[in-house]
């Protein structure tokens, strides 16, 4: 469970990223969690975002992606949604 304190240090850290990953109609598919999991485990944090035609609510998706792929969900602003999870092998964030 992450702090205030470090949910903020993230959100900053968050501002600068593009959405590497898309969530579309399907929704949560196998794929789209393949691709979740392993950009987390190469960068830790990363924003995704909810296209227009995704059915589902934005927060309820990253809800469910964050508790499928044991990551923390750090923010929902609108369609996108940041999510971190340290690195088993070569962490990169030093969290405060």
């Amino acid at each position: 469970m992450l702090t205030g304190k470090q949910k903020r240090y993230l959100r900053s850290l968050g501002n600068e990223l593009e959405p590497i990953l898309l969530v579309g109609k399907e929704e949560i598919t196998p794929n789209v969690l393949k691709q979740a999991d392993d950009a987390l485990e190469a960068r830790e944090l990363i924003k995704i975002r909810v296209l227009q035609n995704c059915a589902d609510d934005p927060e309820n998706i990253a809800t469910r992606l964050a508790e499928a792929s044991f990551a923390e969900l750090v923010q929902v602003v609108g369609r996108n949604f940041l999510l971190y999870r340290k690195s088993k092998e070569k962490p990169r964030i030093v969290l405060p």
